[in-house]
């Protein structure tokens, strides 16, 4: 059975709400959005229409301000500003339907967040999971090893399948956010541990790269947990995820001299803005912290 994700059967949102919010999640599907930011939005609405159970037509701004005030005791502002973002992503596309008359969000409700930079690991702490990584299988190594040297993020490596990489190029196609495919290089140790993989996997018939122990495709949830367990194993004293090997990869690049552009185009980043928070890392620090480390 086909998953309906872009679909709100949320019996507690009045029907025809419910309608209009199948819609806009629908043109979100179309406009090629992740599915787990339809899944997201769909639940932040549903949330949002199950407590404040008003027609949509009748809503006002203090009402949704009421809901957002009382919504933001105890939360911290990133969730906030995300609640209110799709908010008003739903109601711009209410008022562009003609479901709306006004917009019921100001600009000034959303929290100012402070831009933290990025977290990476020391060339201490990569070269104790690089060594510690050794001891993993050979699936479980050529994910640790495609991540630091790919800068992927979880569900692009998950969703790569055999025919997607070339060995030899050291090149991988990768689909990204909005189901954009672009290319990625990775390193000549993982693609040696790449094809010794390969190679214990002779004629299962499964197209995916990476399998889990039922001969299904490895779902991120898989990714992460082999990337969590292992920073466990290292003894790091924070937790390892694919992010943070993505990060570690551009800090890395960055640290080497690579054009911001380029690692952009290598991170799948549409906006150069989100590439530029690299930049703001203290240049003597990066270089000392990666200097040779990430051959």
């Amino acid at each position: 059975m086909e998953n309906k994700y872009w679909q709100s059967k949320h019996e507690i949102v009045p029907l025809k709400t419910r309608e209009i919010i199948n819609e806009y999640l629908l043109s979100l599907k179309l406009e090629n959005k992740a599915e787990a930011t339809i899944v997201k939005y769909r639940s932040i609405l549903e949330r949002f229409f199950s407590n404040c159970i008003i027609p949509l037509n009748l809503l006002t701004s203090n009402d949704v301000f009421g809901y957002l005030k009382e919504f933001s005791t105890g939360k911290k502002p990133k969730s906030v500003k995300l609640y209110i973002s799709t908010l008003s992503s739903f109601f711009k596309f209410c008022l562009a339907e003609e479901y709306l008359d006004t917009m019921l969000i100001k600009k000034r409700w959303r929290p100012k967040l402070p831009q933290t930079l990025p977290r990476y690991l020391s060339e201490q702490e990569y070269a104790r999971v690089k060594l510690t990584a050794e001891e993993l299988s050979h699936r479980d190594r050529a994910i640790i090893l495609f991540l630091f040297s790919s800068g992927c993020r979880k569900s692009e490596v998950s969703n790569l399948s055999i025919h997607n990489v070339n060995l030899e190029k050291r090149t991988a196609e990768v689909k990204g956010k909005g189901k954009k495919i672009r290319s990625v290089h990775f390193s000549e140790e993982c693609a040696l541990v790449l094809k010794e993989y390969l190679s214990e996997r002779t004629n299962d018939g499964n197209e995916a790269l990476f399998i889990n122990k039922f001969g299904n495709r490895l779902g991120p949830e898989g990714i992460y947990e082999i990337t969590r367990k292992l920073g466990k194993k290292a003894g790091l004293n924070q937790k390892l995820y694919p992010h943070l090997c993505r990060h570690t990869f551009a800090t890395n690049m960055l640290a080497r001299g690579a054009d911001l552009q380029f690692i952009a185009d290598e991170l799948g980043h549409n906006d150069l803005n989100t590439t530029r928070i690299y930049s703001q890392i203290p240049t003597e620090e990066m270089i000392s912290a990666y200097q040779n480390r990430m051959e």
